[in-house]
């Protein structure tokens, strides 16, 4: 494994090299160790009155940050070390560290010569690097919120709406560890920005598709097509997939979220989710009783076979 160029850290991924499966099973371990870091932090934050909604605050949060509070109480000592625990797993980085200049306003137009520009869009801004890797800065909003997620509500015509809303930095995180579930590109946290909140994180390269292309047939195979009556999502492709055996939305694996990868293989390197809302589920019971079945069986029929005494 090798350092990465500006942070000094192991890294696995340089250039279009995919990672070898150990490597890519190291990795995936590291985005389920994060994530339950951070629910750990976010847990401990709760019993002493902290907000986490939105998480910015325990994102950006220091890991020496109580300092004395943390022996004086066992629930700020839990804090303090679920802080730190999280902090191990999410470095705080600099934007001077990728070649920026101190209170860089612009980051397309103000990158240093050893990053790129290749994209800028309304979640991120991507730069492939002196060796061809991807490094995607993701830009807090003001309130405190990044990247994107699903709100659901209960429809007429169909079970659940599911609406494009402004992310968190979990949904973030859970994202990536999406993208490797489903066998997308390999995906690295680098860090976070102190200052600024920008999330980073670093992709193997990949073959961009023809623009508009139809990807319609070539979702991840894991990925489980969605009857009409039971979701309306006004984005690409929606799609169900379970993560630890709880249902996800998954869409927005459109042809500027897939790549071709140097195996040939097509790869997701961006998309949209969020977890069903389990009380919403639970009102609609033919949807809750079609994701049961789906869940055991991915080519499991809209309604339930009739017992044949019943036909």
């Amino acid at each position: 494994m090798q350092t990465d160029p500006f942070t000094g850290r192991p890294t696995c991924i340089q250039g279009g090299r995919l990672p070898s499966e150990a490597e890519y099973r190291a990795l995936q371990h590291d985005h389920r160790r994060r994530l339950e870091a951070l629910a750990r932090f976010g847990a401990a934050a709760a019993r002493v009155g902290i907000g986490t909604d939105p998480d910015d605050d325990l994102v950006l949060w220091e890991s020496d940050e109580i300092g004395l509070l943390a022996g004086a109480d066992p629930l700020w000592h839990e804090l303090d070390e679920a802080a730190r625990a999280f902090r191990a797993l999410l470095p705080i980085v600099s934007l001077e560290d990728f070649g920026f200049p101190p209170e860089v306003g612009d980051l397309l137009a103000e990158c240093g010569p050893r990053l790129r520009p290749i994209s800028s869009g309304v979640e991120a801004t991507a730069f492939e690097a002196e060796d061809c890797s991807i490094y995607k800065f993701f830009m807090p909003r003001t309130d405190g919120r990044i990247g994107g997620t699903f709100e659901f509500r209960r429809g007429d015509e169909v079970a659940l709406y599911a609406e494009a809303a402004d992310g968190s930095y979990r949904a973030m995180l859970e994202k990536f560890d999406l993208i490797l579930r489903l066998g997308g590109m390999p995906t690295e946290v680098v860090g976070v920005t102190k200052h600024e909140g920008v999330l980073i994180a670093k992709q193997t390269l990949g073959e961009r598709l023809a623009e508009g292309a139809d990807t319609s047939k070539v979702q991840p195979a894991a990925l489980i097509t969605i009857p009409s009556r039971f979701l309306r999502a006004h984005r690409d492709h929606p799609r169900l997939y379970f993560v630890e055996d709880e249902p996800w939305l998954v869409a927005d694996l459109h042809a500027k979220n897939l790549v071709r990868a140097v195996d040939g293989e097509l790869r997701a390197i961006d998309l949209l989710a969020a977890p069903f809302p389990r009380e919403l589920v639970e009102a609609e019971p033919l949807l809750a009783e079609w994701l049961e079945r789906v869940r055991l069986d991915p080519a499991a029929s809209v309604l339930r076979p009739a017992p044949d005494d019943e036909l």
